[in-house]
């Protein structure tokens, strides 16, 4: 298992968080990315909510666990990630146990942005993961999930007067994402979210 020396040596400094990758003209979660687009297409039938838990199914097949095991942790990460964005705080999320390095940074800068700029974010994204690697052998275990985002039900509300602030109309509304993420010990952890500037 990693010691916490090792996992500093992941962080970095902050910079092109999710927040940071919006300019001026994109000014809210940039796990959107910007674009000249003004949304995405409709999610498929068999879109999950980030809250939702896959259903346990007994397999003897190690590769088949293991994507079961990685999807879980992403899950639970994004709703953890989501309760953070609702209340402007990670505060009992529990999200610094699904991530770690670089994508628990850039969630920990959103928050202290949306903190800073008065706002929150409301609603629940629908997720579509895919394992599109995943090394079991290695002495880290590592996978990678490709994800096609979708976050048009959220809705950025001034916390003060509990307004709609409504996003910016180059906002994507769904997107792809390729996450990284390792086995720690007997847990695995998200280490990185590359949001993607285009629709999926």
């Amino acid at each position: 298992m990693r010691t916490a020396q090792s996992r500093d040596r992941y962080r970095r400094p902050l910079k092109n968080s999710m927040l940071a990758l919006f300019t001026a003209s994109c000014a809210t979660l940039a796990v959107t990315s910007c674009s000249g687009g003004s949304g995405g297409t409709e999610a498929k039938p068999s879109a999950t909510k980030a809250s939702e838990k896959p259903s346990p199914t007994a397999s003897a097949d190690p590769q088949a666990a293991g994507k079961r095991e990685v999807l879980a942790t992403y899950r639970k990460f994004w709703a953890a990630q989501t309760k953070a964005y609702a209340q402007a705080s990670t505060k009992g999320t529990g999200l610094e146990e699904y991530a770690t390095a670089d994508a628990l940074s850039r969630a920990e800068g959103d928050v202290a942005s949306l903190k800073k700029s008065g706002l929150v974010v409301k609603g629940e994204p629908q997720i579509h993961p895919e394992i599109t690697a995943l090394a079991l052998g290695k002495k880290v275990p590592a996978a990678t999930i490709t994800d096609c985002v979708d976050i048009s039900r959220w809705k950025q509300i001034v916390t003060k007067t509990g307004k709609e602030e409504p996003l910016g109309k180059a906002n994507l509304r769904r997107y792809k994402a390729v996450v990284s993420a390792e086995k720690w010990g007997d847990k695995w952890m998200i280490l990185k979210i590359d949001p993607q500037a285009h629709k999926c």
